[in-house]
């Protein structure tokens, strides 16, 4: 197999267009899974600090002794980049987030970066090894777009070595693959809160909400999960869970114009409760969903949130995402610290609610980089003023 893998990387010449690190995070959740692969009989799996080897090769660089966490690393310039996995020619990668093709400034130059971890290697992630490995497996992904990013860049790996493909929506999916020669299926659960929402208005016949002012909002049932994924802990041997950006997002639940308004078991929450709160709420009981419906031997990760593409205001209002360098460690504090409450604060609010509901270790994302997102601020601008025109 290595050889064949070999034999197809030297006939591809492009660059992946699509963000890069995408597909360094899913290189993490398989090489999580590989080794979790032989011991999936433990109900604790899932829960897990898994920590990777050390490298096979002696680096002087290295501290001896010890295991390693992949995640404690930098990221590298690499003046020779390695072959690409796949090129813009991949039908799923969707338009705005095809950083050559939108002509990002720097896009070509961040495909050069790689991450290197302290003590450890981390290795290419191998397409055809994968379809072997997970042969007859269901890989689920649910959440925002962070997981549709990972589940995309999965897919055009996998297509390029595999072209048999079935496209349906298994489960409830937004979108889903079945690479026929393996019978390996992945599948994207599109969901922004994972509970279920949805537009509520004032009845005209009044209630406690209209009593206490409320006119209209979204109602949040913190105890139902959206449909899109409510029957994927049944269907998949794997999942990866992820939310965050949704719950700390003006644009989309005004506060005052359209607040979030918190359900539970069909009756509005009294008091009603901030979104800090509700977010409580809802990762108790889909916690205990999963667990509940999960199918036996199953295998699910909640990944840590990672921060938005830009900085300096929102997309809207004046934010952008030029940076020619990867953060230090300093700037990461400087922009993510919640004592700044700067634009990118709520990734790391997301990630304090995520390991309190869980009472254990998550899987943890590597430290903010470069943006690989194409920077569509002007085009996003033109619209509104358009809209509003």
């Amino acid at each position: 197999m290595a050889a064949r893998d070999g034999h197809h990387h030297n006939h591809v010449k492009k660059i992946p267009l699509f963000p890069l690190l995408s597909l360094l995070c899913f290189a993490s959740i398989f090489l999580v899974l590989s080794l979790s692969r032989k011991t999936s009989s433990n109900p604790l799996l899932s829960h897990q600090s898994f920590q990777f080897g050390q490298s096979p090769v002696p680096d002087p660089n290295v501290a001896l002794g010890g295991s390693c966490d992949y995640s404690d690393g930098a990221w590298i310039y690499d003046h020779q980049p390695r072959s690409a996995r796949y090129d813009g020619s991949c039908k799923e990668i969707f338009k705005g987030w095809n950083c050559i093709s939108n002509n990002k400034s720097n896009g070509w130059e961040l495909t050069k970066w790689r991450w290197k971890p302290r003590r450890c290697d981390l290795p290419l992630f191998d397409p055809v090894y994968f379809l072997e490995k997970y042969r007859n497996t269901n890989i689920g992904f649910v959440g925002d777009s962070l997981n549709r990013n990972m589940f995309i860049s999965l897919f055009c790996t996998l297509k390029r070595v595999s072209s048999e493909v079935k496209k349906w929506r298994p489960a409830g999916a937004d979108r889903g693959f079945t690479f026929l020669n393996y019978n390996l299926t992945i599948a994207y659960h599109r969901t922004n809160l994972l509970a279920r929402y949805g537009r509520w208005s004032a009845n005209a016949n009044g209630g406690v909400l209209e009593s206490l002012g409320f006119k209209e909002g979204f109602r949040l049932d913190v105890d139902v999960p959206e449909g899109t994924w409510a029957g994927a802990p049944a269907f998949h041997d794997i999942l990866i869970f992820n939310t965050g950006h949704w719950w700390w997002a003006p644009s989309k639940f005004d506060p005052v114009k359209s607040p979030m308004l918190f359900f539970k078991k069909d009756h509005p929450v009294i008091p009603p409760i901030p979104p800090d709160v509700g977010l409580d709420m809802v990762l108790k009981h889909m916690v205990l969903f999963i667990k509940k419906n999960l199918r036996p031997g199953a295998i699910k990760f909640f990944r840590t949130q990672s921060p938005r593409h830009f900085e300096g205001g929102d997309w809207n209002q004046g934010g952008t995402c030029q940076r020619l360098q990867p953060l230090s460690p300093e700037q990461v504090e400087g922009l993510f610290s919640l004592k700044n409450n700067g634009t990118n604060v709520e990734a790391r609010l997301v990630n304090c609610h995520l390991k309190k509901a869980l009472k254990r270790p998550v899987l943890k994302t590597l430290e903010p980089g470069l943006s690989m997102q194409p920077d569509l601020t002007k085009k996003r601008k033109k619209k509104e003023r358009k809209k509003k025109g």
